[in-house]
């Protein structure tokens, strides 16, 4: 990219759209085009075609999708599954029809088998079945790089993809019941901390390991793959590092400062019992996350106290 090219951020205010955005405003890139949901239905093919053919983006971050925790995934499976499907071959088909130059997809870690080997690697992708509760969501991110890898081969397209594992920070989702596990328990821990609630419940038991990387830790990786990766092969994006949401609890609330206590409901489903990422192939070309999950817990825990949820 040059620092004149013209960049569509699709979902520019999510939580990685916006890092993104943020990252490529911090090197200097000022012609950055963006709509708001408002603005261009993204699932509608013939106002992401008039805005493409208006626009004639030179580079593409495909970062706006329909995303949510176990209890969203599940319940929502349609709407899932519809929404993102529509955005992505909306955008990726505009793109085409419109020459633009590069396109970067992310789509996300849930797309491997549920009992994949672990740390989990570019080759587990369609080996075998997934976890239920996010199935819909998962079968639109793989097609997703699907669309990716085919427009690639039948039509030349320098289309790439990145997975990026469990992500927190600036402008996540708090609400409680569609919001992954970080964000959540941060708010949790908060409302019991002012309401000096003797014990906060969490779903499951806590025994799930899962792999948490910073959302600026992701928008740094997304540029720097835009600038110098040109391959079929999606790649992996996270800390290679784990911990069980029990730990997670713990931290959070150390955090937080809450001194009350955790109760765990076991009735409640854990989800899948591990997502480590090999993140091998993404430090073969460069990029390493910078931002520990404390230090990262600490900066988002001071961006939530800055909203106001009511």
């Amino acid at each position: 990219m040059d620092i004149k090219d013209k960049i569509y951020v699709a979902g520019h205010r999510g939580m990685v759209g916006s890092a993104i955005k943020r990252k490529l405003i911090k090197e200097g890139f000022t012609n950055i085009i963006t709509k708001t949901s408002s603005e261009l239905d993204l699932r509608n093919q013939q106002d992401v075609n008039d805005f493409f053919e208006e626009e004639k983006p030179g580079y593409v971050f495909l970062a706006a999708a329909k995303v949510g925790g176990i209890m969203a995934n599940n319940t929502y499976k349609a709407e899932f599954l519809y929404d993102n499907l529509m955005i992505e071959t909306n955008i990726i088909q505009a793109a085409y029809k419109n020459n633009v130059e590069k396109l970067l997809f992310l789509g996300s870690s849930c797309i491997y088998p549920k009992l994949a080997p672990q740390p989990l690697q570019e080759e587990s992708l369609l080996s075998g079945l997934l976890e239920p509760t996010n199935e819909a969501y998962a079968i639109a991110k793989i097609a997703g790089i699907k669309l990716c890898e085919y427009y690639r081969e039948q039509y030349g397209c320098n289309y790439i993809s990145a997975m990026p594992t469990n992500l927190y920070g600036p402008n996540d989702n708090y609400d409680l019941q569609n919001s992954h596990v970080l964000p959540a328990l941060i708010r949790k821990f908060h409302e019991a901390k002012i309401s000096s609630a003797s014990f906060v419940t969490l779903w499951g038991s806590g025994s799930p390991k899962r792999e948490f990387l910073h959302v600026d830790d992701l928008a740094n990786a997304c540029f720097h793959l835009m600038q110098n990766y040109n391959e079929k092969q999606f790649l992996n994006i996270g800390t290679g590092e784990d911990l069980t949401i029990r730990e997670l609890a713990e931290l959070i609330k150390n955090v937080v400062g809450y001194t009350g206590d955790i109760i765990w409901d076991s009735t409640k489903p854990d989800g899948t019992p591990r997502k480590l990422m090999d993140v091998s192939k993404a430090h073969s070309l460069g990029w390493v996350h910078e931002i520990s999950l404390e230090e990262g817990i600490k900066k988002t825990y001071a961006d939530f106290l800055t909203l106001n949820l009511g």
